[in-house]
């Protein structure tokens, strides 16, 4: 039944290429969807269940441009729904930089550069430092330029960033509300970027001609797929956190004096690094966040700055190590990156710095802290750490390890559907409304992190999917992942015979 699935999940990614249905194999693939139409299911919304399921990393979309040009508003186009914030005033703090969107039934992400401006860094500056960290996230980027006022001294600027990249790009004339703005449309071909898209974003004109060009750009899997590009290649870890928790004197901990340079931009506010450090014996990517030199110190919008950096990370990482001041109370902004993290699918490690500073007082109130602030993770692996002395540096690879193996953990159909049953008949849904849903039989149709899809007779309240993950995590560990489930509710008709 499991035939063509390798024990360490490594194909899972690769099959949703080859065979469309994610982390099955074809006879295991095959079987489950006989038990599918025996139990009456449709069969195409079942292999469409498995295939949503069973994607790999999504292709990430950046939008940029200088401020009052309509990114926002064209991001919530995009995504379908009113979650950007349109009306940007420096100082606004934004928690959300990243969206999932999707167009002619394809999925993406897509990361929001808002209109920051900033007196004290000049528009040119702040329009650059935005437009570097979401560019370094992206697959492909669309620019957003308004036909109205035409090309800028500061669009010309973003330009340049732009054909230095050399990621894919779409040009977005936007504010076009008619043919006769298509005339101003036309000027952009100036920018040397190809076409214009000519776009209204508040009235939707134009948006899905613009989003079928971007689908032609975008990758169907992201420009570096897990794994490091090779056998043994090196696995690539993000360590993020809020500013001055300490991640640039742990990376320089953990490099000590055998720090390589693999590659470095020369970038308006910054030089990114990512940095390949041997622990352990083994030879690891670390993505920077850290250690970030700013030319120009951002006063204002800092926290929108950092949101964009740590998104742009996490994209590229497989592994989130998230640095935490234990000698402070965990702050809200520490919950935001945990959650980026967790919503963005990455293996989680949590490392609570300066803990040899902690005396018993503190040291009891943190645990509490971690109960009731990060109960979310609660699955995470724990090292407490002490960058500035070194202590339990130790512990840090085993942790990421434990992490990578559960984000890469598979457990077969049969296996899982035989636990499925015997939850079930333990544990059945409670009776709502005269009515007994149930969980008629599951599979896991991705890895990385593990994506679970559900099939049931009735609609499964949110509570007893988190008992299901719960006991799914007891039963098969999951230890540093979050994990996903889904659950499909059979149409009401006749059993196929």
């Amino acid at each position: 039944m499991n035939d063509h699935i390798q024990p360490d999940g490594s194909d899972a990614y690769e099959g949703a290429h080859e065979h469309d249905h994610g982390a099955l194999g074809d006879a295991e693939y095959a079987e489950f969807m006989e038990l599918a139409a025996e139990e009456g299911f449709d069969l195409e919304d079942v292999e469409g269940a498995i295939e949503a399921a069973g994607h790999g990393p999504l292709p990430v979309l950046a939008v940029v441009g200088r401020p009052n040009v309509g990114k926002s508003t064209l991001v919530n186009r995009i995504i379908g729904r009113r979650e950007a914030v349109v009306e940007d005033k420096p100082g606004v703090t934004r928690d959300r930089v990243t969206y999932e969107a999707e167009w002619a039934g394809r999925r993406f992400k897509v990361v929001d550069t808002g209109g920051w401006e900033q007196d004290v860094l000049g528009i040119d500056a702040s329009v650059a430092a935005q437009a570097e960290y979401a560019i370094e996230a992206a697959d492909a980027v669309v620019f957003v330029v308004d036909a109205k006022v035409g090309a800028t001294d500061t669009d010309e600027a973003v330009v340049r960033l732009l054909r230095k990249a050399g990621k894919p790009v779409v040009l977005c004339a936007n504010k076009v509300d008619g043919p006769s703005g298509e005339a101003d449309a036309a000027y952009l071909w100036s920018l040397g970027l190809g076409e214009p898209h000519p776009v209204s974003a508040l009235h939707g004109r134009g948006t899905g001609d613009m989003l079928d060009q971007v689908l032609e750009v975008l990758p169907e899997a992201p420009r570096e797929t897990f794994g490091g590009g090779g056998i043994g290649g090196p696995r690539r870890i993000a360590l993020i956190g809020r500013p001055n928790v300490g991640k640039s004197s742990l990376l320089n901990k953990v490099a000590g004096e055998e720090r390589v340079v693999v590659n470095e931009l020369a970038g308006t506010t910054r030089d990114p690094v990512d940095e390949l450090i041997e622990l352990g014996g083994v030879t690891w990517k670390f993505v920077d966040t850290a250690g970030i030199r700013k030319r120009v110190h951002l006063q204002q919008g800092a926290d929108y700055y950092a949101s964009l950096r740590t998104a742009a990370a996490v994209e590229k990482a497989e592994v989130a190590v998230i640095l935490i001041d234990a000698s402070e109370s965990i702050s809200v902004q520490d919950q935001r990156i945990v959650t980026m993290a967790v919503e963005a699918g990455r293996a989680i490690v949590l490392a609570f710095n300066k803990w040899d500073t902690l005396d018993e007082e503190r040291r009891y109130y943190l645990e509490r802290e971690i109960e009731t602030e990060l109960g979310q993770v609660a699955w995470a692996p724990r090292v407490n750490v002490s960058a500035r002395t070194g202590r339990h540096m130790e512990k840090l690879v085993p942790a990421i390890e434990t992490a990578l193996a559960g984000w890469e953990t598979r457990v077969p159909t049969g296996r899982l559907n035989a636990f499925l049953g015997e939850l079930v008949a333990a544990h059945p849904h409670p009776v709502r409304g005269g009515k007994q849903p149930r969980i008629l039989f599951g599979t896991q149709a991705g890895t990385k992190p593990p994506r679970f899809v559900l099939f049931a007779s009735g609609f499964i309240e949110a509570g007893y999917r988190r008992f299901i993950e719960r006991r799914l995590r007891e039963e098969f560990g999951f230890e540093g992942t979050p994990v996903h489930i889904s659950v499909r509710v059979r149409e009401k008709r006749g059993r196929k015979k």
